[in-house]
């Protein structure tokens, strides 16, 4: 069925050929309506279509939109080419080309617009995202902060070579994923050195020519930290005990004059933590610090209040309004760092300095934000107050659910746990079974009559004759030197440096020869955050060597007696002996 003066393109359009083939069969008077003419008369009148075929077009649409008004609607979403044309059409005669453009071309581009835009967005978003393959070609900025599960499958897979050095100066080559987290590589890592795992254990970013360093958070991802390193930079593998220890232990953390909370009052050290992770409160940290200036080498003690926008100071004395707070750093893209030597390598003021560094600085000293405080405590409080307002409630998944261990070994079995966490406990086996000692007074009694025992068996030892090539009190004066506690010929100072390194938590020891008495050896013990040192001095009895701590009142055979005991009793110390220190090789 044609129809005289309706362009071609029109009558190929698929949705008007589809309902024309669904109609039913019309006769030619059907068909004749307002504007028609009848057969007979269009072929009389032949000449005058040729003349007035604008109008004719006319009519013709007007018709056909009255019988089909779904077809001009749904024409406007299908593709054009220019001009408005369907594919497969004819030009029409030159009297209609102006009337189709006016009429059909801006609704048929705005659709067609709509359809690529929409169909770029499709392709865009199917697609995956196409690592970049020079990444050293980038500019020194700091990547953003990625963790478990957020690489690129084909970055994940990808395998990167990272030297791990340990306290003793032995380094390991480690091969390990991209998105392998710093808690996972601990845990490799405590496997093959066959040690004991207390999730105590941390990888440390050491920066030996800056002066710095900081424990790596468990979730952080190892290859992303490495980047951002310098050459001079490495990883070391270490124990700290004190990594989650404010999550125990929070006012030995936060001193009460030391925290404030902006728009309430009612915050108290049992809501201490819970502010902290609650991105809606606002605690503060307020107190004074010596800052060094920026490029220069004088420091000057400020009035210094952290929040969780960033670290400020007051340009006059001790104000906090805003207009006297002046912004020293950001926390989002920077990380907080120790000072290793403050005094000699920036003339800090005291040996209690730390810094914020930008991530994007690995060289340069002139952007460390660097800063000193009074006292370790002060230190402690201000650097776990930084971890806490940037990370979160991250550190408490942390604490609370360790992150799951990847598969990496057929044989990645569960950690033992460790006998440093107040897991040794008095036994009494006199009976047919055996039974927890409760009591602390009979717990010291059966460890003195233990002793005593031990002594004992010595003596006879002594009378009948040893049969072992080690004479029993030769034994029992280097049976300790195979403990990981026993630190051998070590200064004061470096003592120090140690339990310092590896947390300052109560009751954190480790044993050494003493500098003074080559005889006489030396527990150096945290408590409060402080340290002390307690000297053991051999004693002789009945022609025995005994050592003890409290001046011969307690005796013991040798120092592992002597530590098994102040692990059960407090004694003349002033707590428990918790957790060793340790130094593994890799």
């Amino acid at each position: 069925m044609a129809l005289a003066g309706c362009p071609d393109s029109f009558l190929h359009h698929p949705y008007y050929q589809d309902q024309v083939e669904q109609a039913p069969p019309l006769s030619p008077q059907d068909l004749a309506g307002p504007g028609f003419a009848a057969p007979s008369d269009r072929l009389t009148h032949h000449q005058e279509d040729d003349v007035d075929l604008e109008a004719l077009v006319n009519d013709v649409n007007a018709s056909l939109e009255s019988l089909y008004p779904a077809c001009s609607m749904q024409s406007e979403t299908v593709p054009l080419l220019q001009n408005g044309q369907h594919a497969r059409s004819q030009p029409p005669p030159s009297g209609t080309r102006s009337l189709q453009a006016q009429r059909s071309q801006p609704v048929h581009i705005l659709a067609v617009r709509r359809l690529q835009e929409e169909d770029q967005q499709l392709r865009t978003s199917s697609l995956p995202a196409i690592p970049n393959p020079f990444p050293e070609l980038c500019g020194p900025g700091s990547p953003p902060v990625l963790t478990r599960g957020s690489l690129p499958p084909s970055q994940a897979a990808a395998k990167q070579d990272v030297k791990i050095f340990s306290e003793d100066g032995t380094s390991k080559v480690v091969e390990i994923p991209a998105d392998m987290t710093a808690r996972d590589l601990c845990q490799l890592l405590v496997y093959r050195s066959h040690c004991v795992d207390d999730n105590s254990w941390t990888l440390v970013e050491h920066h030996p020519h800056l002066g710095l360093e900081r424990c790596l958070e468990d979730h952080e991802l190892v290859v992303q930290v490495e980047s951002t390193m310098a050459n001079e930079s490495k990883f070391l593998f270490r124990k700290n005990y004190a990594k989650y220890e404010f999550f125990k232990n929070p006012t030995n953390f936060f001193p009460e004059q030391m925290v404030t909370w902006c728009q309430q009052s009612n915050g108290g050290h049992s809501q201490l933590l819970q502010n902290f992770l609650n991105s809606s409160s606002s605690p503060e940290i307020q107190g004074f610090l010596h800052v060094k200036e920026l490029g220069r080498k004088s420091w000057r003690k400020l009035y210094v209040c952290l929040r969780r926008s960033g670290l400020y100071c007051s340009t006059k004395g001790a104000s906090k309004e805003p207009r006297h707070l002046q912004l020293l750093g950001g926390l989002e893209e920077s990380s907080v760092f120790s000072l290793i030597a403050g005094r000699k390598q920036y003339g800090a003021p005291t040996d209690y300095g730390f810094c914020i560094k930008p991530n994007k600085v690995r060289n340069e000293t002139k952007e460390l934000r660097l800063l000193c405080a009074e006292d370790e405590q002060g230190r402690t409080c201000w650097m776990t107050a930084c971890r806490l307002l940037k990370y979160g409630v991250l550190l408490y998944q942390n604490f609370r659910i360790p992150p799951p261990r990847k598969a990496l070994l057929p044989s990645f079995s569960t950690p033992v746990r460790s006998v440093s966490e107040n897991s040794l406990v008095a036994m009494d086996f006199s009976g047919q079974t055996g039974r927890v000692i409760e009591n602390p007074a009979e717990a010291q009694s059966a460890a003195l009559e233990e002793g005593h025992a031990w002594r004992k068996r010595s003596t006879r030892m002594n009378i009948l004759g040893s049969q072992s090539p080690l004479h029993p009190s030769t034994l029992s004066t280097v049976i300790h030197r195979t403990q990981h506690w026993f630190h051998g010929r070590i200064s004061r100072e470096e003592s120090h440096r140690i339990i310092k390194q590896q947390g300052l938590v109560d009751g954190l020891f480790l044993l050494r020869d003493s500098q003074s008495n080559p005889k006489a050896f030396v527990l150096t013990l945290c408590h409060h955050q402080k340290i002390k040192n307690f000297q053991i001095l051999p004693c002789e009895d009945d022609g025995q060597m005994f050592f003890s701590l409290d001046d011969g009142n307690t005796k013991f055979s040798d120092l592992i007696q002597l530590v098994d005991f102040y692990q059960l009793n407090k004694g003349v110390l002033p707590c428990k002996l918790k957790h060793h220190c340790i130094r593994v090789a890799l």
